[in-house]
């Protein structure tokens, strides 16, 4: 069951038109791609999700029930660009921004306390604002997201001018909060992070969702029927035992094995492949390739 459904939103901003017909559906918890260029229509929804602008046409469910003002204290949202109050200290401005999302004074300090210390950022309490580098900042904010425990999170570029340390620290942090219940909408343009963190994804470019459903279910069905052999024998031996059904793209020698990468052209079994080539070399390995997120988006969006 799902916890967020947009079904055909329609967002114009006068002659400009953000969203057209755009439908997703965020599984319970899950994390949810939230992928496109800039400029592909990713942020006007995040807005109609956090009520911060309304649609045209079309519906948000959350929860069951069409979305209300007060779903909002369920959600929590970590934009791309942060904002905080540079002369107010680190701790009195957490505990206000936890306060506002309904935490009282002691739970508030008591929690942030505890995710003070786990960050590494207990020493900066006392601290102004403006005395944070960026990434501390970054940390206070994330930790203000979650600490009201919502039941929908929505992270925009959580990893920006973090180092690889605290990206690694984060991405454990989300992946506890996806094991303990949390559904997440994760929206960045890092398609390692999509791989390695996300179920489902749906990219959005030029206002329109080209591309949905399941992470692995993606990447096979925009697969180019390549695969990997590698063999060990004569490399001209393979070469000759192609048939035209088959363009080798590439081949390579690594610890006296070749690795050929072969493109099959005509619909047909991949174990055909097989059969035409035991015969003339040692196959010692078979891989279908599945192109990366990262390969996908460009072709996609290109």
């Amino acid at each position: 069951m799902s916890l967020l459904i947009a079904e055909q939103v329609i967002k114009r901003y006068n002659n400009h038109l953000a969203l057209d017909g755009v439908s997703i559906s965020v599984p319970r918890g899950s994390i949810f791609g939230l992928l496109g260029p800039n400029g592909a229509g990713k942020t006007t929804l995040i807005r109609i999700v956090n009520r911060i602008t309304a649609p045209d046409s079309g519906q948000v469910i959350f929860d069951g029930h069409p979305l209300r003002a007060d779903d909002v204290h369920q959600i929590g949202y970590l934009p791309e660009e942060r904002g905080l109050y540079k002369k107010m200290k680190v701790g009195e401005q957490a505990v206000y921004l936890a306060r506002l999302k309904g935490l009282s004074h002691a739970d508030a300090t008591a929690q942030l306390k505890t995710w003070f210390t786990k960050f590494g950022i207990n020493a900066w309490w006392d601290k102004k604002i403006e005395e944070l580098s960026k990434g501390m900042a970054q940390k206070l904010q994330f930790i203000v997201t979650i600490l009201h425990k919502p039941k929908l999170l929505i992270f925009d570029e959580p990893f920006s001018g973090f180092d690889p340390v605290n990206v690694n620290l984060l991405k454990q942090e989300i992946l506890n909060l996806k094991a303990n219940g949390s559904t997440i909408i994760f929206s960045t343009h890092n398609m390692a992070s999509v791989e390695e963190l996300c179920d489902e994804i749906a990219l959005i470019n030029k206002s329109r969702v080209i591309v949905s459903g399941g992470l692995e279910e993606v990447r096979r069905k925009h697969g180019d029927n390549i695969v990997e052999v590698i063999y060990r024998g004569n490399e001209q031996a393979l070469r000759g035992a192609l048939s035209p059904a088959y363009t080798l793209l590439e081949q390579k020698e690594k610890n006296g094995q070749f690795i050929s990468t072969i493109k099959i052209n005509d619909p047909q079994p991949s174990n055909r492949l097989l059969q035409e080539l035991i015969p003339h070399v040692e196959i010692t390995g078979f891989r279908e390739v599945i192109p990366s997120m990262n390969d996908i988006f460009i072709k996609l969006v290109s």
